[in-house]
C-alpha cells in the first residue's frame, strides 16, 4: 500500500469461481420484479440448519518487539509472496483473503454495466447516489486478496469492497466474519466494526484452517428496514402479501382435507 494513500486499503483480487450472475433491473415491470425477488428471497425466518458455534478468540495486546517477532515468524511460514511488512510508524501492512458468501443480489447503478474484475481495479471510489439500480448475483464463493494496514477496521474493509464493485447497497447490510476449524468443528464469529482483520491474521498465523474471513449478509438480528430503498420496501410488502395468501391457502386446504376424511369415516360407520 502506498504511503500517499495509507488510509485506503488497496486490493489484489482473484476469482475462485466463474459462475455467471443473474441480472434484474428495477426499471422492469412490477410482475417481473416480484418474480425475481420471490424466486430467491423470503421474509419468513426459517430455522437455521447450522448454528454458529460461539467461540472466544485469544487476541492479546502485543508490544512492538512482539509484533516484529510475529511478522518475522509469519513471513517464514507462508509459501507465496503475500508477505507482511513493518512500517516506520510501528504499524504493518499485509494481505487478508476474503471469501464472499452472499445469497442475495447486490445493486449497482443501472446506467453502468455489471462490474468486471478489471472495472473493480480501475474504480477507486463509489459514484454519486442514484435512484435506478440494477441487481445481480456475485459469483458464488468469489475470493479476494486485500492489501490492508494493521489499523484498517472491519467496517472499512466492507466499504472498500463495495466501492471497488460499484455496489450501492448500504454497508450495514453486510458483515465480516472470521471462520476457524478446530477439532473437526467449524466456528464462525462476526467481527465488530472496529476490529482489525490484519491483526487477527497476524495472531492466528497464515493457516486458513486457523483463521479465514468471510463476507456475508448481516442477518444476526432484527431487519434494518432503513437500509432498504423505497422500491425494495414496496416489493417486500408484495412478498408478504403473497406469502400470507399462500399460508392461508395451505391452511384451508389442510382443514378441508381433514374434514373430508372425517366425513368419509362417518359414512363408512354402520348405523346403530
Amino acid at each position: 500500500m502506498g504511503e500517499a494513500d495509507a488510509g485506503t486499503p488497496s486490493f489484489e483480487m482473484t476469482w475462485s469461481s466463474t459462475t455467471s450472475s443473474g441480472y434484474c433491473s428495477q426499471e422492469d415491470s412490477d410482475s417481473e420484479l416480484e418474480q425475481y425477488f420471490t424466486a430467491r428471497t423470503s421474509l419468513v425466518r426459517r430455522p437455521r440448519r447450522d448454528q454458529d458455534e460461539p467461540v472466544e478468540w485469544d487476541t492479546p495486546d502485543l508490544s512492538q518487539a512482539e509484533i516484529e517477532q510475529k511478522v518475522k515468524e509469519y513471513n517464514g511460514q507462508i509459501n507465496s509472496n503475500l508477505f507482511m511488512s513493518l512500517n516506520k510508524d510501528g504499524s504493518y501492512t499485509g494481505f487478508i483473503k476474503v471469501q464472499l458468501k452472499l445469497v442475495r443480489p447486490v445493486s449497482v447503478p443501472s446506467s453502468k454495466k455489471p462490474p468486471t474484475l478489471q472495472d473493480a481495479r480501475r474504480s477507486p471510489a463509489r459514484g454519486p447516489a442514484v435512484r435506478r439500480r440494477t441487481s445481480f448475483y456475485l459469483p458464488k464463493d468469489a475470493v479476494k486478496h486485500l492489501h490492508v494496514l494493521s489499523r484498517t477496521r472491519a467496517r472499512e474493509v466492507i466499504e472498500a469492497l463495495l466501492r471497488k464493485f460499484l455496489v450501492v447497497d448500504d454497508p450495514r447490510k453486510f458483515a465480516l466474519f472470521e471462520r476457524a476449524e478446530r477439532h473437526g468443528q467449524v466456528y464462525l464469529r462476526k467481527l465488530s466494526d472496529d476490529e482489525q482483520p490484519l491483526r487477527l491474521r497476524l495472531l492466528a498465523g497464515p493457516s486458513e484452517k486457523a483463521l479465514s474471513f468471510v463476507l456475508k449478509e448481516n442477518d444476526s438480528g432484527e431487519v434494518n428496514w432503513d437500509a432498504f430503498s423505497m422500491p425494495e420496501l414496496h416489493n417486500f410488502l408484495r412478498i408478504l402479501q403473497r406469502e400470507e395468501e399462500e399460508h392461508l391457502r395451505q391452511i384451508l386446504q389442510k382443514y378441508s382435507y381433514c374434514r373430508q376424511k372425517i366425513q368419509e369415516a362417518l359414512h363408512a360407520c354402520p348405523l346403530g
